[in-house]
């Protein structure tokens, strides 16, 4: 597990060798199961895009087949994650403490997610019994052997978790943690015949205030969500627990996420396979010998590489390495880099396949082949301001020595690039044209990517392909458990009737759609510091989404102003997590860099304030 800084955010990383991590001997055939099933998943969303499109004959029982192995990878990719650390927790205010008021805080963290995984175990597995009863569609076997996962992955984390404590924790620090934790339950029971009359102050309590609680004692998000809404549901209403685990089944269970751990593998391969450099070496070739050329590189690789690996922290590993180097040879200073890194990382983001936009037209019910059809037009925005303060800031660059490359170079690179070049484009107009599915094309964009890589990349060690597979099942866990307990938190918000008031709120503010709009931004932006991107999506879209449409504002223009506020927040620090992602990647001082960053994250606001106030930039492809 890696620190995304001093002093912020754990985060979850492909970037990093395989070797880096390694789980408990206990789960071994746990990462077993869960690379076959992604093996699985990969082999039945082929067979029916073959069986479709070659054969003009869908086989129908395989999307629920891919569907019960998906939440099945899920659930023990995420005990995987819990093995390993890798799920994602906010440690700027851990990192502040004592070593022993921080050990107490990671023992008391310990015991929330206990009791959360304790409480909630016996309902899931009340859900799955009940499921039983109801037969699935085209398979004809109960529903229950698919949602059987929700418990046997909160079993495995419970056990996880129990574990850690018995390994880390102080007698002391535990029992004061079972003590706190228990004194408070007892408390809000005692009360809880009263907290019904708060209404909506009750959210401020359980779904700000405890989540917030949480969050500052380093719980992983996704539990942070969980715990938060977990309490909100026990404490003031009667609705029973098992609904909970519904919303969460929900959450996690569109059929469009599949997608999701499809595009983080092809990261892995993509890192692997050295097809990103490729792409790095081309634009090299065509744009290193003019002034700028190397930062335009940079932001043109970022903007091609997203499109092949829809992963921030691939894409930026993948480009540091190769043209730092000579960066720093033509007088760019360390911390310009990292500003130029981080800031065009974030830029990327909107580029398919993003993983965030996917997302968001999952839970948003937007079109995902408008919104990477749009993505390309904003990314395109974003990176010509920033190419022109790259420009700016160049007007002292070192060009002694540098030279024209010669034609035969030029073509020779653009020959090894050819084939990764290829694959952004087939990812971005098979998707935008209709041809298929983001699913779809996530499945051949792998099948692609391995043939490829073999052929003419080198190709990849059976060794570390189980690596990749078991890493993917991990990070895959990690981000749907997010979005499951995010989608249980919105569900509750929605049902106190707060979105509803929020509406109304909304409509008649002064100024009409473009005030809601700058509204949404500052809001986005200060969740994506502290969120980040995929948790800030499940838990306000189905709040905001419909407040933008009741006053005129076209879908996919509200899709891409979100998103990109958030992905500037994500790189603002002091907390946003990409800025230390960066730093790290390119080995520079976060204090050393945090400076020069503003003026990148002034051009992308001036960019944002662009797409925000013309809607054309978001529709103009459409």
């Amino acid at each position: 597990m890696a620190n995304a800084g001093p002093e912020t955010m754990e985060f979850i990383t492909v970037a990093e060798t395989p070797e880096a991590h390694s789980g408990s001997r206990f789960m071994r055939p746990v990462e077993v199961v869960s690379a076959i099933l992604l093996v699985a998943i990969i082999g039945l969303l082929l067979a029916g895009v073959i069986s479709r499109y070659v054969f003009h004959y869908p086989v129908i029982w395989i999307d629920e087949a891919a569907s019960i192995a998906f939440l099945w990878l899920a659930m023990l990719g995420a005990a995987i994650a819990i093995d390993r650390s890798e799920h994602l927790r906010l440690t700027i205010f851990l990192n502040s403490l004592g070593e022993k008021a921080k050990a107490f805080a990671e023992t008391l963290g310990l015991v929330l997610i206990a009791t959360f995984l304790g409480i909630l175990l016996p309902h899931a597995v009340e859900y799955a019994i009940g499921e039983m009863d109801i037969t699935s569609s085209a398979l004809n076997i109960p529903v229950g052997y698919r949602v059987s996962a929700l418990a046997v992955g909160m079993a495995l984390m419970l056990l996880l978790v129990a574990a850690r404590l018995l390994k880390t924790a102080k007698p002391v620090d535990f029992i004061t943690s079972v003590a706190f934790v228990g004194g408070i339950t007892a408390l809000l029971w005692l009360v809880s015949p009263s907290l019904s009359s708060l209404g909506n102050y009750n959210i401020l309590i359980f779904l700000v205030t405890g989540a917030a609680f949480c969050l500052a004692l380093g719980v992983p998000i996704a539990f942070c969500f969980g715990i938060g809404t977990l309490a909100f549901l026990s404490f003031t209403t009667s609705m029973p627990l098992v609904v909970m685990v519904s919303r969460m089944d929900e959450g996690m269970s569109s059929l469009i996420l599949l997608s999701v751990p499809v595009f983080v593998f092809l990261g892995c391969i993509l890192d692997a396979t050295g097809m990103g450099k490729a792409i790095v070496d081309f634009l090299a070739s065509m744009l290193g010998h003019v002034k700028a050329g190397m930062s335009y590189v940079l932001l043109g690789s970022l903007f091609l590489v997203s499109g092949i690996s829809g992963s921030k922290v691939s894409d930026m590993a993948t480009v540091a390495p190769a043209l730092f180097p000579e960066m720093k040879r033509r007088g760019h200073k360390p911390k310009e880099m990292i500003a130029l890194l981080s800031t065009g990382a974030a830029m990327a983001d909107t580029v398919p396949p993003s993983i965030v936009l996917i997302v968001l037209g999952s839970v948003a019910g937007v079109s995902i082949a408008a919104l990477f059809t749009s993505g390309f037009a904003i990314a395109i925005v974003l990176l010509l301001v920033l190419c022109a303060l790259a420009r700016f800031k160049a007007i002292r660059e070192s060009m002694d020595g540098v030279r024209r490359p010669s034609l035969a170079i030029i073509g020779k690179a653009a020959l090894i690039a050819a084939p990764a070049l290829v694959l952004p484009f087939i990812i971005r107009y098979s998707v935008a044209g209709g041809v298929a599915t983001a699913t779809e094309v996530s499945t051949i964009a792998v099948i692609y990517a391995l043939v490829i890589g073999m052929v003419l990349y080198g190709g990849i060690g059976p060794k570390k392909m189980y690596r990749m597979l078991v890493e993917t099942a991990a990070m895959s866990g990690a981000i749907l458990l997010i979005l499951g307990t995010a989608a249980a938190m919105a569900w509750a918000l929605t049902q106190t009737g707060f979105a509803f008031q929020l509406r109304d709120m909304m409509t008649d503010l002064p100024g009409g759609w473009f005030t809601f709009m700058l509204m949404s931004i500052v809001l986005f932006m200060l969740l994506g510091c502290v969120l980040e991107g995929l948790p800030a999506i499940v838990l306000l879209a189905p709040i905001m989404f419909p407040i933008a449409r009741a006053i005129g504002i076209n879908d996919v223009h509200y899709s891409m102003v979100v998103v990109t506020a958030m992905n500037i927040g994500l790189i603002a620090p002091p907390i946003g997590v990409g800025f230390y992602i960066a730093c790290k990647i390119g080995n520079v001082s976060p204090d050393e860099a945090m400076g020069a960053i503003w003026p990148y994250i002034g051009a992308l606001i001036f960019g944002l304030l662009a797409i925000a106030a013309v809607p054309w930039f978001s529709t103009v492809l459409l």
